[in-house]
């Protein structure tokens, strides 16, 4: 399974803030940012603090996307 955060940037989209914003106001340093930016792992404690910043919830956020299957044969 992989991550995806396309939710969160549209969040941020429709509440009008940038990266910078989401950052300063959730209390994450930059290099967070820059995981989620590149669908990498981040601690709970991160996206917690993200969904306590935007008062959402975790599927508000991000997404579990099944892996690519390779049918060719």
């Amino acid at each position: 399974m992989a991550i995806s955060y396309k939710k969160l940037w549209k969040l941020l989209i429709d509440k009008d803030m940038k990266k910078k914003d989401l950052q300063r106001v959730a209390g994450i340093s930059s290099a967070s940012v820059t995981k989620l930016s590149k669908n990498e792992n981040v601690n709970t404690e991160i996206l917690q603090k993200i969904c306590t910043a935007l008062d959402c919830d975790i599927s508000d956020i991000m997404e579990m996307l099944p892996n690519e299957v390779n049918t060719q044969q």
